[in-house]
């Protein structure tokens, strides 16, 4: 099978290529591959003729999409719309990578597939938008939602706590943020499964079990063997962050289980990630 990774240099993309390793991968990301521009991504789909596309090219920083609405909707909409439409051109199945934060967080209990997005920020807006793209372009698409990811390829969250827990001897945590903390290995590997085995349609993948993210602190240095380090409480007002969060934004994974996809909890992963597992 051909396999086109938008994105590809990123962290989910790496992960990506050794899940898909017994198929012919791509990889691109910018600057060779623009996806807000048409005759671009054609160009690629008329090269590479591939089989399946896996989207996860995404503008993600929350802050930057808040602060340019437009520019996030060009990339994250526009950008998903001109991939999907390559796709039903060519043929292609596609895998949209989508986000936790479509939803406001008010329901307090984990969010199944068809509950209605409510996003409540720009960033959420734009991955809905291309959600919405993606459907009305082909039909062989997987919508995949998930959340808080981290890996190889960039300085990700745990990674951040450690160095500042080395720089400044002490974190603060926030309290009212509580998702699902994703290795992408995990999800790579769930992907693989659920593009070659499963029904088009939208599917919910994160590591399993929840957190804050004060308590996805408490854990990254407790398996450093830092727990002697305090950890200060604090809410997402008092950060100063300038945007919304969905308090609550666990996904369900019941679909995937029933698919054939069990995802290991958030504390497995962490421990294998911070030892450096493949």
């Amino acid at each position: 099978m051909r396999v086109l990774v938008t994105g590809g240099r990123g962290q989910l993309g790496r992960a990506l290529q050794k899940s898909l390793a017994q198929h012919q991968v791509s990889l691109l990301d910018l600057p060779e591959m623009d996806i807000t521009k048409d005759d671009v991504v054609q160009r690629y789909f008329n090269e590479l003729t591939p089989d399946l596309v896996i989207h996860a090219a995404a503008w993600t920083d929350t802050a930057g999409c808040e602060a340019d609405p437009e520019q996030a909707l060009l990339v994250n909409g526009e950008g998903s719309r001109i991939v999907a439409e390559a796709c039903a051109r060519s043929g292609a199945a596609m895998v949209y990578i989508s986000s936790n934060e479509v939803f406001d967080g008010e329901k307090r209990e984990p969010y199944g597939e068809d509950d209605p997005p409510n996003p409540i920020n720009a960033y959420g807006r734009s991955k809905l938008a291309g959600e919405r793209h993606v459907k009305s372009a082909l039909e062989r698409h997987y919508i995949v939602r998930t959340a808080w990811l981290y890996g190889a390829g960039r300085v990700s969250f745990p990674e951040k706590v450690l160095e500042a827990a080395t720089r400044d001897g002490s974190l603060k945590g926030v309290t009212d943020e509580v998702a699902s903390p994703t290795w992408t290995a995990d999800l790579a590997a769930g992907i693989a499964v659920l593009a070659q085995k499963a029904a088009p349609g939208t599917y919910h993948l994160t590591n399993s079990g929840h957190c804050s993210r004060f308590e996805w602190v408490q854990e990254i240095l407790r398996m450093r063997g830092l727990s002697d380090l305090p950890v200060e409480p604090a809410t997402l007002e008092e950060f100063g962050a300038p945007y919304h969060k969905p308090v609550f934004s666990v996904l369900s994974l019941d679909k995937a289980r029933r698919t054939g996809i069990e995802m290991p909890s958030w504390q497995d992963a962490l421990a294998r990630y911070l030892r450096g597992a493949d």
